[in-house]
């Protein structure tokens, strides 16, 4: 009972293999018919398949941290007055006291996560700087860099440069 199963599964859902194999060509001799396989598939072969894809590698030669993704920015320079922030100065949004730290690696941005590292090719080089602070709602996007000295700040002025996010999740 199982053979007549899988027999009449076979002959209904698989017909041509059944059918091929009673088949005959009245139209085609036997000498014709017969042509050695080691003559065409190597020609079918050479001419369906395409050639290797060559990859070059874009990534960059040394150990240096990644970029994540690039733009141009509006970035402006910060002190720690009042004036210029909230009623504890020195104290940026996630907690971070800016005036023990000294080192001017600090910025504000709201479009970037905390501890987002950043650098600004075109004006400082490699230095990295870390999101620290916010700014206010309005400025949206503009980048804010701490800086210690009143001066340092208002010569710095207002610039718009390339920044890089740099791609720190490895």
């Amino acid at each position: 009972m199982l053979l007549v199963v899988i027999f009449i599964f076979d002959f209904f859902f698989f017909p041509c293999q059944a059918m091929a194999s009673n088949a005959e060509s009245p139209d085609i001799s036997r000498e014709t018919a017969t042509v050695p396989a080691a003559d065409i598939i190597p020609e079918v072969i050479a001419e369906e398949a395409p050639a290797p894809a060559v990859y070059t590698n874009n990534l960059p030669e040394n150990e240096e941290i990644g970029v994540k993704w690039s733009g141009y920015y509006k970035i402006t320079a910060y002190n720690s007055e009042i004036g210029q922030t909230d009623s504890t100065p020195c104290i940026t949004a996630n907690g971070f006291n800016v005036c023990e730290h000294t080192e001017e690696d600090t910025i504000a941005a709201n479009f970037l996560r905390f501890g987002t590292k950043v650098k600004m090719p075109e004006l400082f080089g490699n230095r990295v700087f870390v999101v620290r602070d916010r700014m206010n709602e309005r400025y949206g996007d503009r980048i804010d860099i701490w800086m210690a000295d009143k001066a340092d700040a208002r010569a710095f002025g207002v610039k718009v440069a390339q920044i890089e996010i740099l791609d720190t999740e490895y």
